[in-house]
């Protein structure tokens, strides 16, 4: 495995399927970590976020707490599909499942939200900057890597 047969002589693409695999751990990695630092962020701090989600108090911090946890829940299944991308390609393909519905989801809010709403409009188009970009980025790396892995 790892070689082909091209015109009589053997090319080895263990080096190009390396390469999707560690483009896809890497991406992984870097949704993983923004979304960890931003959970522990929420739940560490959430009085310095509640403005932008236009809540306030107790109830407010709780509420950017609570956001923090479910950023940790969703996050579980990136250690494995980080360690080993094509062994765990269905729990990888989960992920950007995971990923295009958040996206979906807080650009129907964004385009919801009525006006004189500008902190949580700000908030939303943040999420959606980095979930889109994150989304575009897993799914190439999983194309190149789903290509590589072909040969």
């Amino acid at each position: 495995m790892g070689e082909k047969r091209s015109g009589g002589r053997r090319t080895n693409l263990l080096p190009l399927f390396d390469s999707g695999l560690w483009l896809a751990r890497l991406v992984l990695t870097g949704v993983f970590f923004f979304n960890v630092s931003c959970a522990l962020a929420f739940i560490a701090r959430p009085e310095a976020y509640a403005p932008g989600f236009e809540v306030s108090g107790i109830p407010g911090e709780t509420l950017v707490r609570g956001i923090g946890v479910l950023f940790l829940m969703w996050n579980v299944t990136y250690p494995l599909a980080i360690w080993r991308p094509w062994r765990y390609r269905w729990l990888f393909l989960i992920i950007i499942a995971q990923q295009a519905i958040g996206l979906a989801g807080e650009t129907w809010m964004l385009l919801t939200l009525p006006p004189g709403h500008t902190p949580l409009a700000a908030t939303g188009y943040r999420f959606i900057a980095f979930d889109g970009g994150g989304f575009v980025a897993m799914l190439v790396a999983f194309a190149l890597m789903w290509l590589t892995r072909q040969f």
